[in-house]
C-alpha cells in the first residue's frame, strides 16, 4: 500500500506490462493499492482508481 498516487500509478502500469494482465489500482482508508484485475470481487469494500491494460487501446 501506498501514500503516493503517483508511485501507485507507476507501479500499476508496471505491473501489468510484466504480468500482460489487467491490473487495476484502488483505493481503501487513504492508501493505494495494486491487485489483478480478475482477482477483485464485486463485493470487496475498495474505491476504484484506474484499470491498466498490458495492451494498446484501438
Amino acid at each position: 500500500m501506498s501514500h503516493d498516487l503517483s508511485l501507485a500509478q507507476s507501479h500499476a502500469f508496471q505491473l501489468s506490462r510484466d504480468l500482460m494482465v489487467p491490473v487495476t489500482l484502488f483505493s481503501v482508508g487513504g492508501e493505494y493499492g495494486v491487485l489483478p484485475s480478475d482477482e477483485i470481487d464485486a463485493d470487496d469494500d475498495l474505491e476504484i482508481v484506474h484499470e491498466f491494460f498490458p495492451w494498446p487501446a484501438h
